[in-house]
């Protein structure tokens, strides 16, 4: 597992309606998984359980979308105020969170 430096990837989520969407979605998905919990301690047959896990993933990857929606935001913004290397810093640092979510997704 890749640990993610302190120094960067940090996304603030000061859009205030960005960071309630992400975590009405984070919440839903609580539920989802607990939901599959409940199915497979109930032994509910397995393509139904598998049908759920794919809704669960489904919506993990949206927030991961919205999320880096958020961070190239400030990625972009950030760099229109910063000039030489802490701007390529800057998009290195986005390069490498869009490179960890492709990973996963």
């Amino acid at each position: 597992m890749r640990r993610i430096s302190e120094r960067s990837q940090t996304i603030n989520m000061d859009n205030e309606r960005q960071k309630k969407d992400v975590m009405l979605r984070l919440k839903r998905i609580e539920g989802q998984i607990r939901g599959l919990q409940r199915m497979v301690e109930g032994s509910a047959p397995c393509p139904e359980i598998l049908t759920q896990v794919a809704a669960a993933t489904a919506a993990l990857k949206k927030v991961g979308t919205v999320i880096i929606h958020t961070y190239m935001e400030e990625c972009v913004e950030k760099t229109q105020k910063e000039h030489g290397s802490k701007q390529g810093e800057t998009l290195k640092d986005f390069q490498k969170a869009m490179s960890r979510y492709i990973d996963w997704a």
